[in-house]
């Protein structure tokens, strides 16, 4: 684990401590009062706030404030059928990260990963320990610990596919993990290689159409893969996708703005929208 790495935990620890902070108040915290209570030196609190997200700590507690994400569905909202038309959807490079795609086909899917090799390890990432899991076609699965425990993130991706045989290896994944949080002088590209029944397949194709810093709802998804009426098996599929960031299901809101159940913890969730939003501002 080189410098940059434990920097990058550190600072989704602070981040992470900041928004429980934020709510427990209730209101707007100066920067002084915050920073003391994480018994940090106000300058060192500007310090990995700005280095995390390249804006100060007072605006970037507005993208944390419970009703950021109100806000970024009524300034932000994408209709994903335009995103669709625009070719930004479907096996190819994407718009926001440099990605491509393959489907397991459904015949694969339904024998639970019998035959296949998953390598997989543990990353220091933006947003907390990320378990990080691919096949020699491509990742397949992202989950982060932070809230739920490294033990349970490691059960939770392992039992998807219980057929397979699972091996560590982080060295052979590190190349597109790097490339897939932004590391410099990384790959042209993230392959990822996604793993699931063709109904979850068309869900997670539409969340790989949501821009980075904006978003959508999942009645918006609904409607895009020509499904109006399965919310509820959307939403689903959303909380079951096995590549999280990559696959952008922290995209994706209820209509009123709420956050609900993100299968990670909702305050990576609200650290994933706020840290967007944020490099979205400062770029």
């Amino acid at each position: 684990m080189d410098g940059d790495q434990d920097e990058r935990a550190y600072h989704y620890g602070v981040i992470g401590r900041a928004i429980a902070e934020i709510d427990a108040a209730g209101e707007r915290v100066s920067l002084e009062e915050l920073a003391g209570r994480l018994g940090m030196s106000p300058a060192h609190f500007q310090r990995v706030f700005t280095q995390w997200v390249g804006v100060s700590p007072k605006r970037y507690q507005q993208y944390l404030a419970l009703g950021h994400a109100r806000r970024l569905l009524a300034e932000r909202f994408t209709v994903l059928e335009a995103a669709h038309a625009s070719g930004l959807s479907g096996p190819g490079r994407l718009h926001d990260l440099f990605l491509r795609w393959e489907a397991m086909t459904p015949g694969d899917y339904a024998k639970g990963g019998a035959g296949l090799v998953i390598h997989w390890g543990w990353f220091d990432s933006p947003f907390g320990p990320a378990l990080v899991m691919g096949t020699d076609k491509g990742l397949c699965g992202m989950g982060f610990a932070a809230e739920m425990g490294a033990e349970a993130a490691f059960a939770d991706l392992t039992g998807r596919w219980p057929k397979a045989r699972f091996v560590e290896d982080p060295m052979r994944l590190r190349p597109w993990v790097d490339t897939a949080f932004g590391a410099k002088g990384g790959l042209s590209e993230t392959p990822l290689y996604l793993i699931g029944a063709p109904f979850q397949i068309k869900v997670w194709e539409a969340l790989l159409s949501i821009p980075s810093g904006k978003v959508t709802t999942y009645s918006e998804i609904a409607r895009a893969i020509g499904q109006p009426t399965a919310n509820r098996a959307v939403g689903a599929a959303v909380g079951r996708n096995p590549i999280s960031w990559l696959i952008p299901c922290h995209r994706a809101l209820a209509k009123s703005g709420a956050l609900t159940g993100y299968h990670w913890g909702i305050p990576v969730k609200r650290a994933m929208l706020a840290w967007e939003a944020a490099r979205d501002e400062a770029a």
